[in-house]
């Protein structure tokens, strides 16, 4: 009979519990979870599963949890750089965990003089170190105490998202679709010095032939010759020269002598004699 349950028992598929949520204490994550992890002590639950959480990155880790929607919980080897007492290795494949600040305390409530374990933060940066584009995805690891002899250097990390309002989320949606289109945009190649100067069409921009240029300079002297000339003509003398006087022709003392005034002789033209002798000089 007992094999016969036995098997009925393995048999027998896991049913998940409706409305069951895990939210552990602090102190429940190091006195119960971690410290029986630690010293080989089997739980009724396997709830926490163990894993190298930083093989993956932390948007991957929400589907390789046991349980969990919003925080999702791992036991973590400490895997160190330098041998047992150097700095952990926190680098995953596409980014890195950086701790904030220091670590904090943690005591128990019944005793509040008795630290039972130490909590940092830790906030994941896509990239490399030092720089690096900080994210929302934040881990919480716990450890005991130190200085205590252990049998395994493991320790207890919690991941979850920070909450992000929706503002926060569009303006990162918008500059990782602003670098992607100028990843994408292929590179303009360089115009030549004629595209990128001239603006006229083909025919105008050819260049005429060295002959148009000679016969051009040439007409330009021929024409400025000819405005010099022109202005040596139209020169006035300088200096002590004078103009030479204007001949003008003298009125005969004795007009009404001429043939032509003779045959026009009248007594009205002979009046005239007194002024043509005024005019006379």
């Amino acid at each position: 009979m007992s094999s016969q349950s036995s098997m009925d028992d393995n048999a027998t598929p896991k049913i998940e519990l409706p409305g069951f949520r895990f939210h552990p204490t602090e102190e429940e994550l190091l006195e119960f979870y971690l410290k029986n992890m630690i010293y080989d002590k089997k739980l009724r639950y396997d709830i926490i599963g163990y894993r190298n959480i930083y093989h993956h990155d932390p948007w991957d880790l929400p589907g390789l949890s046991k349980i969990g929607e919003r925080e999702w919980y791992f036991f973590v080897p400490r895997d160190r750089k330098h041998g047992s007492g150097g700095r952990p290795n926190r680098t995953t494949a596409n980014g890195f965990w950086k701790a904030t600040g220091s670590d904090r305390k943690i005591v128990s409530l019944s005793d509040p003089k008795r630290i039972i374990g130490l909590k940092k933060t830790l906030v994941f940066y896509k990239g490399r170190a030092p720089r690096g584009c900080k994210t929302d995805w934040v881990m919480n690891e716990y450890r005991l105490p130190d200085g205590c002899s252990l049998p395994k250097d493991i320790v207890l990390c919690k991941v979850y998202r920070k909450a992000t309002s929706l503002k926060v989320l569009e303006q990162r949606a918008a500059m990782e679709e602003e670098l992607k289109a100028i990843k994408n945009t292929p590179p303009s190649s360089p115009l030549s010095s004629m595209e990128t100067i001239s603006f006229c069409s083909p025919e105008e921009a050819q260049v005429p032939a060295p002959q148009m240029f000679f016969k051009k300079e040439n007409e330009e002297e021929q024409e400025q010759e000819t405005m010099v000339e022109k202005k040596r003509c139209l020169q006035l003398p300088l200096g002590s020269e004078k103009l030479p006087e204007l001949q003008m022709p003298k009125v005969l003392s004795d007009w009404t002598q001429d043939q032509f005034w003779t045959q026009l002789n009248s007594p009205w033209f002979q009046n005239l004699t007194t002024y043509a002798n005024i005019l006379n000089f």
